[in-house]
């Protein structure tokens, strides 16, 4: 109990992702802010820390699924992962929720104004995501690919333009807390996901396809915040100092 307490949420979810569905279920942010311990956001908030605690103990109790242990895998391997699965995932989704959120204020946006305030805000989120995730692939990753490969020969490696890896990691995790912002203003106007009453098929599946976006969102920064981004720091550390 006392290690659940001490750690933080972002420790907490990068050792057993399960724990993730406790805090989404109390509406605690993990991955944008989970540099908090579960003390501090249960005081902040005016939750039950022992009811919580009780839950995240029944879910690490009931046996590891076969969840990758992404805490343990090389830092160019988790990069790959998160290119290949998170980055591809958000290129091939934009377009498509783009389409329905379109359709959806065309037919329901009379009815349902909130639809244009939606849209409004994805769209932002696309174009944002969008260059967000660029310069991930074409500064940051590339040179915490060669921090891992390390110094060539008697080389030493070689300083990159911006300084610290920590700079471009600070601008990345500033870029994450305002996606986060916006897809707590998205879940707010569609009530969380849900359809209203009138609600045709389209509807439905443009607000579930969008809560899954945001799901994907959450592992993706989480994956960043607190595994990708601390091991980067702490290695390019040690690499310095050797």
């Amino acid at each position: 109990m006392n290690d659940t307490l001490e750690k933080s949420i972002g420790q907490l979810v990068a050792e057993d992702y399960r724990t993730a569905q406790v805090f989404k279920a109390h509406k605690i942010d993990f991955c944008c802010k989970g540099n908090r311990t579960l003390t501090e956001v249960a005081t902040k908030k005016g939750l039950n820390l022992e009811a919580i605690s009780e839950e995240l103990e029944a879910v690490r109790s009931n046996g590891q699924e076969n969840l990758p242990d992404f805490k343990t895998w090389p830092l160019d391997l988790l990069i790959d992962y998160i290119e290949k699965t998170h980055h591809r995932y958000v290129e091939k989704q934009i377009p498509v929720l783009k389409q329905y959120l379109n359709k959806l204020c065309r037919v329901h946006g009379e009815r349902h104004p909130e639809l244009f305030d939606i849209f409004e805000q994805f769209n932002t989120s696309a174009g944002e995501l969008s260059m967000h995730m660029k310069k991930e692939e074409l500064v940051l990753f590339p040179y915490i690919r060669k921090m891992v490969a390390g110094p060539t020969g008697s080389e030493a490696l070689e300083k990159p333009h911006f300084g610290s890896v920590s700079n471009p990691i600070q601008m990345m995790m500033e870029e994450h807390d305002n996606e986060g912002e916006r897809f707590r203003t998205i879940a707010k106007l569609s009530n969380d996901y849900t359809p209203p009453e009138d609600a045709c098929n389209t509807y439905r599946v443009a607000f579930s396809l969008l809560q899954e976006f945001e799901d994907d969102l959450h592992r993706h920064i989480h994956l960043e915040n607190n595994i990708l981004f601390p091991k980067s720091e702490k290695l390019e550390n040690t690499l310095k100092n050797h």
